[in-house]
């Protein structure tokens, strides 16, 4: 076997002079580990700085065998150790500076946690899995600014797709707006598996991997929103490749277009053609050699879907989207945030919500969190989960109106929303689950896997829906302008322009106990 390459490594620049100290991101994928380095500057500008790659077998492990074996993590180790030198030789020092994460070979693999924490002792490096939502939600801040500077792309419905190692991230845009946001267990090596699994003729192998290939995107057809897009862009390694080979190298362009047709006939001759004998003939590592003709095939399907004869490739990586979010210090930005409830509107229309009362009590609940900031403490992170899922209360509705805070917990929790990833959609569910009825308990489902500060946070944020629920009881939208004032041991909200909130006062009787428990105060309602 032909021995792994040493790590890929490109330089852009110098580090500019007097510009802030630079900071560091590293992606251990399915195939390689990355690591990129940049300075941001005082204005969040970001520049790069110099790009690590080195190929590892981790997809392959987890894909094949379920978990990671033992000397692939090693390897890992080592590799790991190396880019932590180069990271203390640009002055990268502090976790706050350095941001690394995992994708679904290490998220998958039955020993991730062994994985974690051998990597932690090893290097000081604390790996964090993320999950599909995540992911896609980092590809969106990575790609929108290139998208949106170039005449094709800027206005057009794009599907924007990255076809990893285990999973496929589809993003739908229209100009800056987020259409559509899901994630498939359609992989590259997921498919490789396939091939070495049923151990056929390579004929056969292929209408095999073509079958699987084609249900999934069936599924996608079915799912993409409207008339579907009309233009693909594509992320990742793989099609880095085909363009490569399709129309030689260039470093400069940040979008560039294909042929699907060019595309298949490179996806065929690669997955007709052995793994050793690729690596001989291209400049292939072995991971990327396994992976490169079923993900150019899935692209080439995706766009035959969708009756598109090129593809528009983009280098754009996870890694540039996490450098943009370290950028901003880690917040979410307004427009982002709207990007999420965007997200949510259109999930609970798809299960023909009460809209008016459900986007009428996530503003309560925003004035309310605003108004008692001094009083819950919880960052403006939580804020938006407390409007989310006041907006997703009760689309349990569509199942039954009998426990239907139930079903919407089960409905949220098992459902997509761009930008949040899943633990934060636990958090939405739970607090969408405590609407009403029982308060929260540490035998409930859910609620007992949260660590301690995300029990109060959600115990807080409950407490807080029931009052704008309470609030919103006659279903009119009356009450909009209020006021929040600790007297003593009550809380009392002033509202005006309301003659009559005898039925409001009266909910919040039912409702307010859980605010009176959490927060020690009684909550009364009066009119100004």
């Amino acid at each position: 076997m032909k021995t792994e390459p040493a790590p890929t490594s490109s330089r852009t620049s110098e580090p500019p002079a007097g510009a802030m100290k630079p900071v560091a991101v590293i992606d251990i994928g399915s195939t390689s580990i990355r690591v990129a380095i940049a300075q941001i500057d005082a204005d969040g500008r970001v520049a790069p700085l110099e790009t690590l790659s080195h190929p590892v077998n981790l997809g392959k492990d987890t894909f094949t065998r379920g978990s990671i074996e033992k000397s692939t993590v090693e390897e890992c180790v080592r590799i790991l150790r190396n880019y932590v030198n180069v990271l203390r030789e640009y002055g990268v020092d502090g976790s706050e500076r350095t941001r690394v994460v995992a994708t679904t070979a290490v998220r998958e693999a039955v020993n991730s946690q062994s994985f974690l924490d051998r990597v932690l002792v090893a290097t000081g490096l604390r790996v964090e899995p993320i999950d599909e939502a995540e992911a896609t939600r980092l590809t969106y801040l990575g790609v929108r600014s290139v998208l949106a500077s170039d005449p094709t792309l800027g206005d057009a419905r794009a599907l924007v797709v990255e076809i990893g190692g285990g999973s496929t991230e589809l993003l739908m845009l229209k100009g800056e707006q987020v259409e559509f946001s899901r994630s498939y267990r359609l992989g590259s090596l997921r498919l490789r598996k396939m091939l070495e699994t049923y151990r056929a003729p390579v004929t056969i192998a292929s209408a095999i991997i073509d079958g699987q290939i084609r249900r999934t995107i069936e599924q996608i057809r079915r799912d993409i929103p409207h008339d579907g897009p009309s233009e693909l862009v594509t992320l990742g390694g793989d099609v880095r490749f085909a363009a490569t080979q399709i129309l030689g190298a260039d470093d400069t362009a940040a979008i560039r277009t294909l042929r699907v047709d060019d595309v298949e006939r490179l996806a065929r001759h690669m997955l007709e053609t052995p793994v050793d004998e690729l690596v001989q003939r291209y400049p292939l590592t072995f991971p990327d050699a396994e992976s490169v003709g079923p993900a150019l095939l899935a692209n080439t399907e995706l766009a035959r879907a969708f009756e598109l004869d090129h593809i528009h490739l983009t280098s754009t990586t996870l890694r540039d989207g996490l450098l943009q979010e370290m950028a901003v210090g880690g917040a979410w930005t307004e427009a982002f945030r709207e990007q999420i409830i965007r997200s949510a509107i259109d999930l609970g229309r798809r299960y023909g919500f009460n809209e008016a009362h459900g986007r009428h009590t996530a503003e309560l609940s925003r004035t309310l969190f605003q108004e008692l900031q001094a009083e819950h403490q919880l960052d403006h992170r939580y804020e938006l989960i407390l409007y989310i899922a006041a907006l997703l209360h009760d689309v349990g509705n569509v199942v039954n109106n009998r426990s239907h805070h139930k079903h919407s917990m089960y409905l949220i929790e098992n459902s997509d929303l761009f930008g949040l990833g899943r633990q934060d959609m636990l958090l939405v569910a739970l607090v969408a689950r405590y609407h009403r009825r029982a308060a929260p308990r540490s035998a409930h489902e859910g609620y007992a896997a949260l660590t301690p500060e995300s029990r109060i946070a959600v115990a807080k944020m409950a407490a807080l829906l029931r009052v704008a629920d309470a609030l919103d009881r006659s279903d009119s939208q009356r009450i909009k302008n209020l006021t929040c004032q600790k007297q003593g041991d009550r809380l009392v909200i002033q509202i005006q322009n309301v003659e009559d909130v005898s039925l409001e006062q009266l909910a919040l009787k039912q409702k307010g106990s859980l605010f009176d428990d959490i927060f020690g105060m009684t909550v009364l309602l009066r009119r100004g």
